[in-house]
C-alpha cells in the first residue's frame, strides 16, 4: 500500500461486474461482497498473491498493523500458539507456511497439545487440529521449537530473551540457553515419555543435582508455568492474579538485578498483569486477548508496541 492510506479494490476482469471500474477508499473501511446468484454469477477473489474460486461473500478490511513481509520480516511467537481461541489450526498453518520467517518458543498450551498428538487423546478446544491432515508437520514443528530464544539487534546493540514464562533470576542466560537444549534434545530422543510425565508442580525449587523427569519437569515448569517465585526462587505455580500474597513475588523483580541496560526479556504468559512489569527490560505481551482485552506484539528493533483489539 505504499503507506498511502488507502485500498484500492478492482475487478478482475473488464467485463465483470458490469458498468464497475473499481473503487479507491480509505484504508479504515470494511468492504463486504455478497454474491446473490453464484450459479450464474460467478465470483472469483484475489489480493496479496492469493485467489479464492466460486466465492459466495468476503469481507476486506485492511490489516495495518503489523505489515508482515515474509521474505525480509522475522516474526517469533512467545508461546501458546494453540487453545488461546477457536483457530489454532489456522495459526498452525501459518507456521508451517512460512517455516523460514516464522519461529518461536514453546508455552504450556503448546506442550498440551504435544502430549495430546503423542498419546492419541482428544479435546474438543483442539479437536480441527487434531483432526488435521497436517498433524505430523504440526507435530514436528513445534517439537523442534526450544523454550528459549536468543535475538541481538546490531543497529541498537540490545539482546532480546525471549521465553513463554520469563527466566528466573537463580539462572544465568547460559544456564537458561544450556537447560532449553536439554529439554529439546528429550523432545526430540524421548518424547511420549517426557510428554506423559511433565505434569506436576513438583520439584518446587530448581537444583542442578536433580535427574531424570523430575529435572525436566522443574525446568519446563520454570520456563513455561511460572509467575510468582518465593525470596529463595522456589516456583509458586498455585496464584495467577496480578496481586501477590505474602512470600509470593514476581519473577520478574527478582530477574531485574541480573540485566544490564542493553538487555531484554520478552515473555508471554501471565494475561491477568496485562503487559504491565514497571521495568523498561522485561516486557509482558499477553494483554488478555482471549478474554476479550488486547493481542500484543512488539518490534524489536525500536521496541515499539503494535495491538489490536479482540476481533
Amino acid at each position: 500500500d505504499l503507506d498511502s492510506k488507502k485500498i484500492a479494490v478492482s475487478p478482475i476482469s473488464p467485463f465483470r461486474p458490469r458498468r464497475w471500474k473499481g473503487k479507491i477508499l480509505k484504508d479504515s473501511s470494511i468492504i463486504k461482497i455478497q454474491n446473490l446468484d453464484m450459479k450464474k454469477r460467478p465470483i472469483s477473489i484475489a489480493a496479496d498473491n492469493l485467489q479464492v474460486k466460486n466465492v459466495k461473500s468476503v469481507i476486506i478490511k485492511m490489516q495495518k498493523k503489523i505489515k508482515f513481509n515474509k521474505e525480509i520480516d522475522q516474526l517469533i511467537f512467545a508461546g501458546d500458539l494453540v487453545n488461546r481461541g477457536k483457530d489454532s489450526h489456522k495459526v498452525l498453518e501459518f507456521c508451517i507456511n512460512n517455516k523460514k520467517s516464522v519461529s518461536g518458543v514453546l508455552g504450556n498450551h503448546d506442550f498440551y497439545l504435544l502430549y495430546l498428538i503423542e498419546h492419541q487423546k482428544k479435546d474438543k478446544s483442539l479437536k480441527k487440529v487434531l483432526e488435521s491432515k497436517n498433524i505430523k508437520h504440526y507435530q514436528s514443528w513445534l517439537k523442534a521449537l526450544p523454550l528459549f530464544l536468543e535475538i541481538k539487534i546490531k543497529e541498537t546493540n540490545e539482546v532480546f530473551w525471549i521465553s513463554h514464562a520469563g527466566i528466573p533470576f537463580i539462572w544465568s542466560i547460559d544456564d537458561a540457553k544450556k537447560l532449553s537444549k536439554e529439554v529439546q534434545a528429550s523432545l526430540k530422543n524421548d518424547a511420549s515419555n517426557i510428554l506423559a510425565k511433565m505434569w506436576g508442580d513438583t520439584p518446587k525449587k530448581w537444583n542442578e543435582n536433580l535427574k531424570g523427569y523430575k529435572r525436566l519437569r522443574v525446568i519446563i515448569n520454570y520456563f513455561t508455568r511460572m509467575r510468582y517465585l518465593s525470596e529463595d526462587g522456589s516456583l509458586r505455580l498455585d496464584v495467577k492474579s496480578k496481586t501477590a500474597k505474602k512470600g509470593y513475588i514476581h519473577w520478574f523483580n527478582q530477574t531485574k538485578l541480573n540485566l544490564k541496560n542493553n538487555e531484554n526479556i520478552v515473555f508471554g504468559h501471565w494475561a491477568s498483569i496485562n503487559g504491565k512489569t514497571n521495568i523498561d527490560n522485561i516486557i509482558g505481551l499477553d494483554t488478555g486477548c482471549i478474554w476479550g482485552n488486547k493481542l500484543t506484539a512488539i518490534r524489536l528493533e525500536d521496541k515499539k508496541i503494535f495491538q489490536i483489539k479482540k476481533q
